[in-house]
């Protein structure tokens, strides 16, 4: 059995390691993402605020997606943000994710 503080410390290595791999990975946009696993960029800085708002901690939301994207989000968007296809909205709107509101 793991000790609390070295689980918690393998998931924070592992969500830096996913974070960076994102961040070398512009070409896999959101929309991609969140049509094939449900989630994006957006949401793991959405369950980042989520968890520092249970902390009690003041950490605003462009901050963490900041942390999230390695820039700001509207650098990344104009550097990397495509237009979502029709195919691509229609996959979306069909999906579990695109049935709720997300990130």
């Amino acid at each position: 059995m793991i000790d609390k503080q070295t689980q918690t410390e393998l998931e924070a290595a592992a969500f830096r390691r996913l974070t960076q791999h994102l961040r070398d990975r512009p070409n896999v946009q959101n929309i991609d993402l969140m049509n094939l696993a449900g989630f994006c960029r957006n949401c793991l800085s959405n369950w980042l605020k989520d968890a520092a708002d249970e902390r009690g901690l003041n950490i605003g939301k462009e901050e963490l997606r900041t942390h999230v994207y390695g820039m700001p989000y509207e650098d990344y968007k104009k550097l990397h943000q495509r237009e979502a296809s029709p195919e691509q909205l229609k996959a979306f709107a069909q999906s579990p994710a695109g049935q709720k509101q997300h990130g």
